[in-house]
C-alpha cells in the first residue's frame, strides 16, 4: 500500500461567511478557459490548504454599488432569486497575497456565470461563499483514477498536485480543443491523456471507454471523477458496481447536466440522493 500522506487541513467554517471580494487580474488561461483572480480586504482569515474546495460565487446582476451589494448580505445571503448564484472551485489561494483564484470556462454561453468572467475587469466585485470541505482530503490508495471535463478541471487539478509524489494513476480529461492543455504539477507516476470534444453538450463515452481498456489495477483505489452527469452516472455504475470500489474511497460527482441550468441540476441531484436512500 501506498504511504499515507499528512491529511489536508479541512476545516472549513461551520457558517461560512459571505465575502466581498473585487477582481484584481483576468486572463484567458486557454480560449475556453479563464482564470479570475480575485482580492479584497475580506479574504482576512480565508482557511489555507483548500484548493479544490467548492464555493458560491453571487454575481451582482443589476448592481454597481459595492457598498450597496454587501448590504445584501448583512443577515446573510438574501431572498432567493435576488442575484444570481453558481457553484465553482477554489483553484488557488496566496495569503501572502492575498489572492484567491477562480477558473470559469468560456463555453459562449448567456449565463450569468460566464456571461460575468467574459467581461470582467479590475474593480469589478462579486459576492464569495464557503469554502466547503476539500473532496479529497487524504491519499492512501494504490492507484488513482480522476477524470474531469473543462468544468471540473480545477478540482482534478487541485487534487493532483496535492497527491503524494510518488503516486501512481491516470488521468483523464476531457477538453474543447488541443490548445486548451494544460500545465498541472502532477506525480510523474501519474499517466495523463487529453480528449479532445469540441462540443461539450454532445454526451461522451471516451473517459469511460479508455478507463476500461485498461488492466484493471490493484488496489486500493481512490478516485476523483467529475462533469457532465451522464459520464459521471456511467462512471458510478462501472467503479461502484462493477468493479466495487468502495464508496468511501470515490469523490464522483456530477457537475452540470447537458440542457439544464444550474438550479435545476442542483434539484434534479437532490430528488436522485433522496430517491437513493
Amino acid at each position: 500500500m501506498a504511504e499515507t500522506s499528512k491529511p489536508l487541513q479541512n476545516a472549513a467554517p461551520r457558517k461560512p461567511s459571505a465575502r466581498l471580494l473585487f477582481v484584481k487580474s483576468s486572463r484567458y488561461l486557454t480560449p475556453n478557459m479563464i482564470r479570475i483572480t480575485l482580492t479584497g480586504d475580506e479574504l482576512e482569515g480565508f482557511p489555507e490548504n483548500h484548493e479544490g474546495a467548492n464555493c458560491k460565487l453571487v454575481f451582482p446582476e443589476g448592481q454597481r454599488d459595492p457598498v450597496a451589494f454587501r448590504g445584501y448580505f448583512a443577515d446573510g445571503m438574501p431572498k432567493k432569486g435576488t442575484f444570481p448564484v453558481r457553484t465553482y472551485t477554489v483553484r488557488h489561494y496566496r495569503p501572502e497575497t492575498q489572492e484567491l483564484d477562480i477558473d470559469f470556462v468560456a463555453h459562449g454561453d448567456e449565463g450569468p456565470a460566464t456571461r460575468w468572467a467574459q467581461q470582467a475587469k479590475p474593480g469589478d466585485f462579486l459576492m464569495f461563499r464557503g469554502p466547503g470541505p476539500v473532496k479529497v482530503p487524504e491519499f492512501y490508495a494504490r492507484y488513482y483514477i480522476v477524470v474531469a471535463d473543462m468544468s471540473a478541471l480545477p478540482v482534478a487539478a487541485a487534487t493532483l498536485e496535492a497527491m503524494p509524489r510518488e503516486a501512481k494513476g491516470i488521468a483523464v480529461f476531457e477538453i474543447m480543443s488541443e490548445e486548451d492543455k494544460q500545465h498541472i504539477d502532477m506525480p510523474v507516476g501519474i499517466d495523463v491523456h487529453w480528449i479532445v470534444h469540441s462540443d461539450p453538450h454532445v454526451p461522451s463515452h471516451a473517459a469511460l471507454e479508455l478507463i476500461q481498456s485498461r488492466d484493471w489495477p490493484e488496489g486500493p483505489i481512490q478516485t476523483c471523477i467529475a462533469g457532465e452527469h451522464g459520464m459521471v452516472r456511467d462512471f458510478k455504475q462501472f467503479l461502484l458496481k462493477e468493479k466495487q470500489v468502495p464508496a468511501r474511497d470515490t469523490y464522483i460527482s456530477g457537475y452540470w447536466k447537458i440542457g439544464l441550468v444550474e438550479d435545476q441540476h442542483q434539484i434534479m441531484k437532490r430528488q436522485e440522493a433522496a430517491a437513493s436512500q
